[in-house]
């Protein structure tokens, strides 16, 4: 059963285009950097993200979005709560972020 999980993020307004260039950039190498503590291999099944382009005008101030999908609750947990490259990049986009917002669903499971 695998788990998707979408993160949103609305930028503090003083950060360059730059800073948030390298956030998200940073964001999209976890797919890669994120390792399975006994395999040591990649356990992101996919991740993409991007600029936010939508022209129903719902976003609020949320300028970027990323999906993470994993193989099971037990990936996205240690991915949340214990994978030290995600705990990484956390310490680096949280001062950034005026706002995130994250939501975790099963696909097809109500």
């Amino acid at each position: 059963m695998s788990i998707v999980h979408i993160v949103l993020f609305e930028w503090k307004s003083t950060l360059s285009a730059e800073q948030v260039e390298e956030a998200c950039a940073r964001m999209l190498a976890l797919g890669q950097k994120c390792v399975h503590p006994t395999s040591q291999t990649p356990y992101i099944k996919s991740s993409t993200g991007g600029r936010n382009n939508s022209p129903e005008g719902y976003a609020g101030g949320f300028t970027h979005g990323f999906v993470v999908e994993f193989e099971s609750e037990q990936d996205r947990d240690y991915y949340v709560h214990k994978d030290p490259a995600h705990q990484e990049f956390l310490k680096f986009a949280l001062p950034l972020v005026q706002d995130v917002k994250v939501v975790d669903y099963v696909p097809g499971k109500m």
